[in-house]
């Protein structure tokens, strides 16, 4: 059984610097609906990390586990996430396993997901910009610390831009099964 504990709610808006202008002065508007985060066993540590970046940057955090590096199967986690995000609870999500890879494909399987396995700031931005993706997927055992709260600023600050992009993401939606 995987339980959940949410923790504080995001801020609210966040305005850009006095003296700042251009794409640097984008206000980034964020819901009062919580981040989801998940990992397995492999994930923990840096699920543990990034939980307290996602605090840091004022938004909410709804841990749906695990709670600690005991062995338990990615699978679970996956589908906790994917209803958090289904039933409204949270606006999007982040998980982690050993690669991403496994968690991600599981994730993948539930309607209305679109789970990206992110290495770097460029694929969160294009996960987002182009795929508009809810769910950042992280491999603990293949990125650094510093690597992964970066995939995780971008992906949270990155809006999809929709345009050519829409029918694309509408024919991934369409083909969700689960």
């Amino acid at each position: 059984m995987v339980a959940s504990r949410l923790l504080p709610e995001c801020a609210g808006p966040v305005p850009a610097a006095e003296g700042v202008s251009g794409a640097a002065a984008r206000i980034v508007i964020m819901t009062d609906k919580p981040i989801a985060i998940a990992s397995d066993h492999a994930g923990f540590q840096l699920k543990t990390l990034l939980s307290a970046e996602i605090r840091a940057l004022g938004r909410g955090v709804l841990d749906l586990g695990t709670d600690s590096q005991d062995s338990v199967d990615y699978p679970d986690f996956a589908a906790a996430i994917a209803q958090a995000i289904g039933a409204g609870r949270a606006e999007r999500g982040v998980l982690v396993c050993g690669t991403g890879i496994g968690i991600a494909m599981a994730a993948n399987r539930h309607s209305g997901i679109r789970a990206a396995v992110c290495h770097d700031e460029t694929s969160a931005r294009l996960a987002r910009q182009h795929n508009d993706a809810n769910v950042l997927a992280l491999g603990e055992r293949l990125i650094g610390s510093e690597v992964a709260k970066g995939c995780l600023r971008t992906f949270l600050e990155t809006e999809f831009e929709g345009g050519r992009h829409m029918r694309r993401v509408a024919k991934i939606d369409s083909s969700q099964t689960a």
